[in-house]
């Protein structure tokens, strides 16, 4: 059994598998009976935020005929779970019987899944809730709220009754469900692995007339209860014939506004079939798809995240969200737009679990790929491509391609799924827990989309409750019921079990919590794959029944991942000769491959920076063998910097290295700092090394060390590139006169800032510079352009000199009167970005280095490759200002607005 080094107690237990997430901005959720519980793996006995899932009212979505005599008396004790209006005998017929048996009566967290990054108004990510009662919320971060309780932006539920009710479930009066005319009808290919499925055909009319909207649907009658279920494959399809798409958008055209019940008389068959359509059972995020429609400009982009809601009637709703088109740290609870996008008739029982993929990224048309399981043993997986979602997105129309059944139905129902594509090695994994505690694995090339059966093995005696792949598909982690945590190592085609190491990197857990566990329901990994967060509730009884017991439902335990085989064959140091601390070399070895493994992962700008898990795990090195942590980074400083692993002393590299800043990617150079600033140079306080950094050393300080020259000549760098692209962004716009451009505030400062270190910058930026002055004078008639050479004080209205990009201090009058305080005044912020005077308002701030930013630094300045070779020559979309993102000009991770002690929030780092 692993050790683990932290570990978060938990008030209620959890009820369903997959009760664990971890987001890419590094926050864990658990679902925990009514509760959501999110906390900071940074702090995990520190603030959490609460969502409570509250008592949901069933729609009322007809009333049942009633065709037979009154109901007898015996029968009567079952009218408190009778639907609307449906008389006791109607239990007998329909399957209303074990229809309102499956319903659930209390509130209960059955699905949850975190968005991507940027779907929320702050820049993070937005937590879609699903009940056991079939309600699926979305809900946002506090940030602006000063609570712990998340919340609710949009009701997808609501959403989706609205667009069924407005179109009568699909219900003709005039046409069967069997018949269709020839327009509507659906085709059924012959062969299962190239069919092509419309789900949802939509024709712009002015015409709005309910009458005419059809949806073909499969009977269902039997579909409430999932563990009788037939053998047979369906794949139908919903097509629902919208002509007005109904969303929560203001901008968007809807349909006339459906009554909020329906008082129709209804068969029980077709009460059991519209209630299966609405209980929702398990949800799952896409990552956010950024599409530029043909022949738009770049302020048109389409930013979006596809959500997917699986029910119990076998269908799965596809909605896109949208993104934010700018982000902010204020206040105001603005929902964002949603919109139904398609409806697949994916299984023919309940949708137990879904995983997103996407492959091709970086092609110009990438393939989304959904992966669906379901109570009937099947799994199958659905793909569209770019075209298909643009089209979906402009015309509200859109197509799946079922691109492979990989498991037909069975007796044995799927658990859980976890699906990764690989696109350096052209593969995807797909792991299959099912509910006799085995689980199959899969593996696809991607070029020839061909699947093959990898493994099949019985790891667990009950029920799989959590499978998650690590390191690229290599490593395999899967949890059970039976209480029990197993590692796998995936090799060619093989799949084997291996030991998860007990020893931890000078880390240990300090607490008291109890090891008296009884199941475990769920596994997530860290961003950066090195940590690993397990819930598992306890057994109630074995604990003290006057402390333990009331206090201590549950429990969130960390291990580390570092140490796994993760099957990365890397020339690892011969420095590490013995076993230390209980580590053997193996080990060590390991640890390295993993952490220069993860560290390469974060090479690519467009994945969120998250270090923590990296950090947390040096840090606890370089306490127990700091010679490790010195061995690691001067590898993968060699390599990444020089090109060639050089195996030097950090005195002799740090030279080197230092002369080549201005080729190094942005993203290396953030890195760069992240590891100085919070490893390197832990034993300082942030606003100890800003200090150093600007020069202001007090008396008895020591010089500033080899890291701190290192991170104050990255940092400047990266002002460089900043300034560069800011004089080039405004001569730019004064040229093409574009609306669509971002444009630079703070173009005096810069200009001083240039002046000031004109012995060190680059000669492209004087020259900018002195460009920029001129066509500021140019236009010195205008009071705007004049203004920017004079700041004031935003709290006494002194004027305040540029002196330093850091701080500033203003000049007031009154305290030129007392001679005590003659040289003080206000003491000032600049803005990182702009350096401009901060005002007093809420600001980005970044748990790094504990800078405010007012203004957002462009996108493209954290891709540059490098320094450009000629500033004046960058392409025009280089300075688009849509969306700009908050992230630190000089760490690279995410801003947010700072929030007190007492409550939650993210920890990038």
């Amino acid at each position: 059994m692993a050790s683990r080094f932290q570990e978060a107690s938990l008030v209620t237990s959890p009820s369903y598998p997959n009760a664990v997430a971890w987001s890419s901005e590094n926050l864990i959720a658990v679902a925990a009976g009514h509760l959501v519980i999110i906390l900071n793996p940074a702090f995990p006995s520190g603030p959490r935020g609460v969502i409570s899932v509250p008592n949901a009212e069933p729609y009322q979505i007809g009333k049942v005929r009633y065709e037979g005599l009154f109901f007898q008396l015996p029968i009567f004790k079952f009218m408190k779970i009778l639907p609307y209006g449906c008389c006791a005998l109607d239990l007998l017929t329909g399957g209303l019987l074990p229809s309102s048996l499956k319903r659930e009566r209390h509130p209960r967290v059955r699905s949850l899944s975190w968005s991507d990054l940027g779907m929320s108004q702050n820049y993070g990510c937005l937590l879609a809730v699903c009940s056991a009662e079939g309600r699926v919320k979305l809900y946002r971060p506090p940030f602006s709220d000063f609570s712990a309780d998340w919340l609710e932006i949009a009701d997808v539920s609501d959403l989706l009754f609205e667009n069924l009710l407005s179109m009568n479930f699909g219900e003709s009066n005039n046409l069967s469900s069997t018949s269709l005319s020839n327009k509507d009808q659906v085709v059924q290919p012959d062969t299962e692995d190239d069919e092509r499925i419309p789900i949802l055909r939509t024709r712009k009319r002015r015409r709005t007339s309910v009458d005419n909207i059809n949806l073909h649907e499969m009977d269902i009658t039997d579909q409430a209860s999932c563990s009788k279920q037939d053998n047979q494959t369906v794949n139908n399809v919903l097509a629902i014939e919208l002509y007005e798409q109904p969303s929560n958008a203001h901008n968007c055209h809807s349909l006339p506004k459906a009554p909020k019940k329906c008082s129709r008389e209804i068969s029980p068959e077709k009460y059991v079939s519209r209630e299966a359509l609405l209980s929702s059972l398990s949800v799952a995020w896409s990552s956010l798809l950024t599409f530029s429609t043909e022949g738009s400009s770049f302020e048109n982009l389409l930013r979006f995240s596809l959500l997917a809601i699986g029910s119990k009637s076998g269908c799965v709703s596809i909605w896109k969200v949208h993104a934010p088109e700018s982000y902010h740290i204020e206040g105001g609870n603005v929902s964002p737009n949603v919109e139904l996008t398609a409806i697949i008739q994916a299984h023919s029982s309940w949708v137990s679990t879904m995983s997103w993929g996407i492959f091709g990224c970086d092609s110009s048309n990438p393939q989304m790929l959904l992966v669906t399981g379901s109570c009937d043993g099947s799994v199958k997986i659905w793909m569209s491509n770019k075209e298909d979602l643009q089209k979906s997105v402009e015309v509200y129309t859109s197509s799946f391609l079922l691109l492979k059944q990989v498991v037909a139905v069975n007796l044995v129902p799927v658990s859980t799924l976890s699906f990764v594509v690989n696109n350096y090695s052209n593969e995807m994994h797909l792991a299959i827990g099912k509910g006799s505690g085995s689980f199959e694995v899969w593996k696809c090339e991607i070029s020839t989309r061909k699947f093959e059966q990898v493994a099949s093995t019985n790891a667990h005696d009950q029920v799989v409750t959590g499978l998650a792949w690590s390191y690229d598909g290599r490593c395999l982690y899967s949890c059970s019921q039976d209480n029990y945590v197993r590692n796998w190592i995936l090799s060619e085609n093989t799949i084997s079990e291996v030991p998860i190491p007990a020893n931890t990197p000078g880390l240990s857990s300090t607490s008291d919590l109890p090891d008296d566990f009884l199941s475990c329901l769920g596994v997530a990994l860290s961003p950066g794959n090195l940590a690993v967060a397990l819930v598992r509730s306890f057994n109630i009884e074995l604990l003290n029944p006057m402390y333990e017991a009331r206090s201590q439902k549950a429990a969130v335990e960390f291990t580390w991942n570092g140490a796994q085989q993760s099957g990365e064959s890397e020339d690892c140091s011969e420095t590490i000769t013995e076993a230390i601390l209980g580590f053997s070399k193996n080990e060590y070895a390991y640890w390295e491959s993993n952490l220069l493994w993860s560290l390469k992962e974060f090479k690519d700008y467009n994945k969120p920076l998250v270090l923590w898990d990296m950090i947390t795990a040096m840090l606890a090195f370089k306490q127990s063998m700091p010679e490790f942590v010195e061995l690691v980074t001067t590898k993968w400083l060699s390599v990444s910097y020089l090109g060639f692993h050089a195996d030097i002393p950090m005195e002799d590299l740090v030279p080197k290295i230092s002369k080549r800043f201005s080729a190094i990617p942005s993203r290396l150079l953030h890195i760069l700092n992240v590891i100085s600033r919070r490893v390197m140079l832990s034993e300082l306080k942030t606003d100890e090394i800003n200090r150093k950094l600007q020069g202001q050393r007090m008396n008895n300080e020591e010089e500033i060390d080899l890291w701190l020259k290192l991170l104050q000549e990255s940092e400047r760098e990266l002002r460089e590139r900043l300034v560069g692209l800011s004089f080039s962004a405004y001569l730019t716009a004064e040229s093409a006169s574009s609306t669509g451009n971002w444009h630079p505030a703070g173009l005096a400062q810069m200009q001083q800032w240039v002046e000031i270190n004109h012995d060190i910058v680059d000669s492209q930026l004087q020259t900018l510079s002195l460009d920029v002055k001129s066509s500021l004078t140019r236009s010195s008639s205008n009071s705007t352009e004049t203004a920017l050479e004079e700041e004031s004080c935003p709290y006494c209205a002194a004027p305040v000199h540029f002196n330093s990009p850091e701080e500033a201090v203003c000049q007031a009058p009154h305290q030129k009167k007392k001679k005590e305080r003659c040289d003080q005044g206000h003491k000032l912020e600049r803005c990182c970005v702009s350096m401009q005077v901060c005002p007093p308002t809420p600001l980005w701030f970044c748990k790094c280095c504990n800078r405010l930013t007012l203004e957002l630094a462009p996108e493209a300045l954290f891709a540059l490759p490098s320094f450009p070779n000629d500033l004046k020559s960058l392409p025009e979309y280089s300075f688009s200002k849509v969306a700009l993102k908050p992230f630190c000009l000089f760490c690279g991770i995410l801003l947010q607005r700072k929030q007190p002690e007492f409550l939650l929030s993210a920890s990038p780092v």
